[in-house]
């Protein structure tokens, strides 16, 4: 639970059951939800970077507000550990939204730009099957919706540990709680809040780049294996296998051919154009030179330009990429999703520190 592989209590006590003992585990002899609970929190005391918790903490909230303008029409609800200060790695923003028609939320999550997944949860719960419908966003942190219908709006939800109601905050109450903990008043709250209007989330940035690649056919003779969307993700799979903990890298192998989408004449070009200010220097350089690679393996290249790429720090890098892009050319492949293939890069950092 504390990894974020498993979700819900009932799973978690019954996947450690396996573990430790083949056969019957009575109920009585498993720990209690508040048990575990307990262990959880005392598991991330010991283990998060206390000195960087206030900032994330901070950053979370602050994207949770811009969550609750945006989702205003839905009376959202902020609850869980953004709420309460109590976040982890992996921890999201679980906001609680009411509506008659889940299809209007994601009409307006389209119209963000931003991916999710839907979800329909069925629950045992005091001996009621309930359907529980979740909203997965993709964001720079991840947030859960968990969608209500109108009537419940005044309802308090109770904790299934405590017995006790369930602590939420409406857009008033979590701004005035980020003006009093980390003193973001109202109007440097609100410029925060309008930056984050105009800087779109890289990875949605990313994938909306990828998708049209599906369109783009290629010459049969040198791409075997089809559209350039498949060439990428084939190509992403082989770096990750060489260099499976380096983003920068990841990233220009996923990426080198989004300009075919855009100006197949100079794609390398229009493709540096689009992903300005969104990719590191090092990866915008590899992505700039990954041709270069094809002709030095046939000397096509000329001398002068050659030892300026052999001269370069990243010089390796690049030789390893051109590896990747010349073998990612095999028909039928087994790819990643796009969508897969961001969420690993997102979470390098958490996962290789």
């Amino acid at each position: 639970m504390y990894s974020r592989e498993v979700s819900e209590y009932y799973t978690a006590k019954q996947k450690a059951a396996r573990r430790l003992y083949r056969g019957w585990v009575k109920p009585a002899d498993l720990p209690s939800n508040a048990e575990i609970r307990e262990q959880v929190q005392l598991l991330t005391r010991l283990s998060e970077d206390a000195a960087g918790a206030p900032a994330r903490l901070c950053e979370m909230r602050l994207r949770a507000a811009w969550w609750l303008r945006k989702l205003s029409p839905f009376h959202p609800k902020l609850i869980g550990s953004v709420l309460k200060g109590s976040i982890r790695e992996g921890s999201d923003i679980d906001i609680h939204v009411f509506t008659a028609n889940v299809h209007s939320i994601t009409i307006l999550l389209d119209d963000l730009g931003v991916g999710y997944e839907l979800q329909r949860k069925r629950i045992q719960k005091d001996g009621q099957q309930r359907v529980f419908t979740h909203l997965h966003v993709r964001d720079s942190f991840p947030v859960e919706l968990t969608v209500y219908a109108p009537a419940l709006l005044g309802f308090r939800f109770r904790c299934s540990i405590t017995g006790k109601p369930i602590a939420r905050a409406g857009l008033n109450e979590l701004e005035r709680l980020i003006a009093i903990e980390h003193e973001v008043d109202a109007n440097d709250q609100s410029g925060r809040l309008a930056e984050m209007d105009a800087r779109p989330d890289r990875m949605n940035v990313f994938l909306s780049l990828l998708m049209p690649l599906e369109n783009v056919k290629q010459n049969l003779r040198w791409h075997p294996e089809g559209d350039a969307l498949f060439h990428s993700l084939q190509v992403y799979g082989l770096a990750k296998d060489a260099m499976p903990y380096d983003e920068e890298f990841l990233l220009a192998a996923l990426l080198h051919d989004v300009g075919k989408a855009i100006d197949p004449e100079d794609h390398v070009a229009a493709g540096l154009e689009a992903l300005d200010g969104f990719i590191s220097d090092r990866t915008a350089w590899l992505i700039a030179h990954h041709m270069d690679v094809h002709k030095l393996r046939d000397h096509s290249i000329g001398a002068r330009h050659r030892r300026r790429l052999v001269s370069h720090p990243y010089y390796e890098d690049l030789l390893d990429l051109g590896e990747c892009d010349r073998k990612g050319r095999v028909p039928g492949a087994d790819v990643d999703q796009p969508e897969e293939a961001l969420d690993y890069i997102e979470q390098i950092e958490d996962m290789f520190s």
